[in-house]
């Protein structure tokens, strides 16, 4: 069974950067584009990031230039720094998996809280 962890949530003030972690189990991790969503109280969730296995990367317009995704596929693990933190960026935050070309993201980690305090 496919298994997604996500790490490095917690609660910083506003203006402050941090980076979150999502190690892969049990998928050839390489061929898989990963996602980060992100869900708000009351919001529908919405993705935020996203990186194809060939590195390719796409984001949400209010993160662009503020958040980075990348990879490393000799440690299974998908990345998104964040930096410039707002209080708009407090949500739960959610690693996610899709095999290359797919168009449905398949696999979902456990979500990690992100709290920005204004």
């Amino acid at each position: 069974q496919v298994h997604l962890v996500e790490s490095g949530g917690g609660l910083v003030p506003a203006g402050d950067s941090l980076k979150l972690s999502c190690t892969a189990s049990r998928l050839t991790f390489p061929i898989y584009d990963m996602g980060w969503y992100r869900q708000a109280p009351g919001k529908q969730r919405e993705l935020t990031a996203a990186i194809r296995s060939d590195g390719g990367t796409n984001y949400a317009d209010s993160v662009k230039g503020r958040f980075t995704i990348s990879r490393d596929n000799a440690k299974n693990t998908a990345y998104l720094q964040m930096n410039s933190l707002k209080p708009e960026d407090t949500a739960v935050y959610y690693c996610s998996a899709r095999f290359s070309g797919s168009t449905k993201y398949d696999y979902w980690g456990q979500g990690t809280q992100v709290t920005v305090s204004s």
